[in-house]
């Protein structure tokens, strides 16, 4: 059984047991709903979703059983997981971390491997390439993504001048 790491809790909010999980994670609306079941912690504690909102740079859930902040106080600052397979994730969708490690290609070029996917903002991210022991950093979006191929793993990108 595969867990990603899709947040951390950073906080409670209110007395009434609802937990603030900080996550960039791409498939949220996946995740981020009743009844869906998330991991928490080293131990990978099963918890069901009871409740879900969005608020500010949060995801707000509140789970099964829970109703009162003490009982949820053991959660505070653990990390949260899913199950790989409870994303149910189509042919030609896939995940960041499985990009890491995949050469990347420019023009039918090998130019250099990827090495890290990061935040640069709340709206940004960017591809971290090794290219002749340099990082360079490539924006993660799909105009500049060409084509993902998992099976050979290898990305086509496309660069402006100047880039690398």
């Amino acid at each position: 059984m595969e867990y990603i790491l899709i947040g951390k809790i950073v906080a409670t909010h209110g007395i009434r047991g609802e937990l603030r999980i900080k996550s960039s994670f791409e498939y949220k609306e996946r995740i981020f709903q009743k009844g869906f079941v998330l991991y928490i912690g080293k131990d990978k504690i099963h918890e069901v979703i009871s409740t879900y909102r969005h608020h500010k740079d949060y995801e707000m859930v509140t789970f099964d059983e829970y109703n009162n902040i003490n009982q949820v106080l053991k959660y505070l600052k653990q990390d949260v997981y899913v199950r790989k397979e409870d994303l149910n994730l189509q042919n030609d969708e896939y995940l960041e971390k499985d990009l890491i490690g995949m050469q990347v290609e420019c023009a039918g070029k090998t130019i250099g491997v990827v090495r890290d996917i990061t935040n640069t903002s709340p709206t940004t991210k960017v591809m971290e390439i090794e290219i002749d022991g340099k990082r360079v950093l490539i924006p993660y979006h799909p105009d500049f993504l060409l084509k993902v191929d998992l099976q050979n793993g290898k990305i086509e990108v496309k660069l402006i001048e100047g880039m690398i």
